[in-house]
């Protein structure tokens, strides 16, 4: 059992892996204080049940395996699974989907998350610059990110306001405050994942890549949760 960030990722480094599965990931992010849903990776249909039960429905499957990068391209992900019969049919459809269009892959296992509730999808991100160090990003997911390159850029480490000013300065700003109807959203609860970020890649140098994608966040006041995570490292 990992106790610190570090631990973890020292552990990873010295397996030869510069990647995170994805639950070490979201083990990552809940050592740090991130907000994340419950989650816990299965090896067997059996105890896929038993994480979703301990979870509550509806949950969320996904396959945990190093070949496979882009999980809904193989039928590596189900969505909204509402009871035990579902999670022992999808956890099987998805090992046979994987063993048919990516023979050689090594499967992990199933994670087996809490399904995050409907809200406006985020991006939060670092990468590791070798000049200026870790450079913080911030924008709308979707078309705002992959065709408008809507982002907002930032140098670690941060502080509260100027995380706030990186959600304030992207042009789509306006559908954060609520546009068209849409509630404002929670752009505090959005800097502080900003802020705890930088903190993370700060204190832990041997992070060169993060992608928190989708940060899903929620009305003003209700906060906001990381739908999925990846973590490059390098010694």
């Amino acid at each position: 059992m990992y106790l610190t960030p570090n631990e973890l990722i020292k552990n990873i480094l010295n397996e030869g892996r510069n990647r995170l599965y994805e639950h070490e990931a979201f083990k990552l992010l809940e050592l740090s204080g991130f907000p994340v849903p419950r989650t816990g990776l299965a090896k067997d249909v059996g105890e896929a049940v038993s994480i979703a039960e301990a979870v509550g429905y509806p949950v969320v499957l996904k396959i945990v395996s190093p070949q496979v990068l882009h999980k809904s391209d193989v039928g590596g992900v189900i969505l909204n699974i509402n009871s035990s019969k579902e999670v022992e049919e999808g956890f099987n459809k998805i090992i046979n989907n994987v063993k048919k269009h990516v023979p050689n892959a090594e499967i992990y296992g199933i994670l087996v998350q809490e399904m995050v509730p409907q809200g406006l999808e985020t991006i939060v991100g670092s990468t590791k610059d070798p000049v200026f160090g870790h450079i913080m990003v911030f924008g709308l997911g979707g078309i705002f990110v992959e065709v408008l390159r809507d982002v907002s850029f930032r140098i670690a480490p941060l502080e509260f306001e100027e995380a706030l000013e990186m959600v304030d300065e992207i042009k789509s700003n306006r559908i954060l405050a609520g546009f068209r109807g849409s509630p404002p959203r929670d752009k505090k609860a959005l800097a502080e994942i900003i802020v705890k970020l930088s903190k993370l890649v700060t204190e832990n140098p041997e992070i060169s890549e993060v992608d928190l994608n989708p940060v899903i966040v929620f009305e003003e006041g209700k906060g906001a949760k990381i739908a999925d995570a990846r973590f490059i490292i390098s010694k």
